[in-house]
């Protein structure tokens, strides 16, 4: 295994194949402009994405929010991510913060948003990049760009309706309103909803269960979820004949077969 990338406001952890990244930038309640957390978490997912000993990524915030998304303070001024000419600012969006969706797109392990307080903005769309959400009781939900008259630059009109469908997520999109947990629970927003002080206890549990199925299957299947959403079923039946080729020779694979034979004997 590689060394862990050095991260600069957020902290990254290993243990029993689950990597947890945690932003750790309360002061700014986890803005993820202005802060070094976009350049963390792609270090982060590069070295997750070669490191075969990882299985399933949490993500979460430290302190009082998931993450508040863009730097309003810097909004105001027109300085930092949000200054200079339209060109610059085009181009500092698809250098900057466009890198998080491509790269979220393109992780090869299952991810886990634990949403801890806000996830307002760009925050709310990095927890929809994640393949499942469980949300703390605490925890609230925005798609707030158009109530700064701005719109969701990071990608996030793409992810949102793929989890809620066309017209709540113009709903949710074009009012700005926040949501409770409960309320994301209710539209399929989360997965579940749970006390916070048990909110990295059920990620973790969650992620333990994944953990353990075959690591090279389950990437493969990640790669396939992924696939499903942009082939044609004909190409995709045969990119799965593809993979399971591969899944048939792995040591894994035969081993989980001869512990359901012997579960089998045992049962008679």
């Amino acid at each position: 295994m590689t060394d862990m990338p050095t991260l600069t406001d957020a902290t990254l952890t290993l243990e029993n194949g689950i990597a947890t990244f945690t932003m750790n930038r309360d002061d700014v309640r986890n803005a993820l402009t202005g802060t070094a957390l976009v350049d963390d978490f792609l270090r982060a997912a590069d070295w997750i994405n070669q490191t075969s000993e990882v299985s399933v990524l949490i993500i979460t915030g430290a302190g009082k929010a998931f993450s508040a998304g863009g730097n309003i303070h810097d909004m105001a001024k027109q300085t930092g991510d949000f200054g200079g000419t339209v060109a610059e600012l085009e181009d500092r969006y698809r250098h900057g913060i466009q890198r998080l969706p491509k790269v979220m797109h393109t992780l090869e392990v299952p991810v886990i948003a634990a949403v801890n307080g806000s996830a307002v903005g760009a925050g709310f769309d990095l927890a929809n990049m994640a393949d499942m959400r469980i949300a703390a009781e605490s925890a609230r939900f925005g798609e707030t760009f158009l109530n700064l008259g701005i719109i969701p630059g990071d990608g996030g009109a793409w992810f949102l309706q793929r989890l809620v469908g066309y017209q709540r997520a113009c709903e949710l999109t074009f009012s700005g309103r926040m949501i409770d947990a409960q309320e994301a629970l209710a539209i399929g927003l989360v997965l579940e909803v749970v006390p916070d002080e048990d909110l990295l206890p059920r990620a973790q549990a969650l992620a333990s269960h994944i953990a353990q199925q075959p690591p090279k299957a389950t990437r493969l299947t990640k790669r396939l979820m992924k696939l499903a959403q942009r082939t044609e079923l004909p190409d995709f039946l045969d990119i799965c004949a593809a993979f399971q080729g591969i899944c048939h020779h792995e040591p894994d694979h035969l081993a989980a077969v001869q512990r359901l034979l012997e579960s089998m004997k045992r049962k008679g």
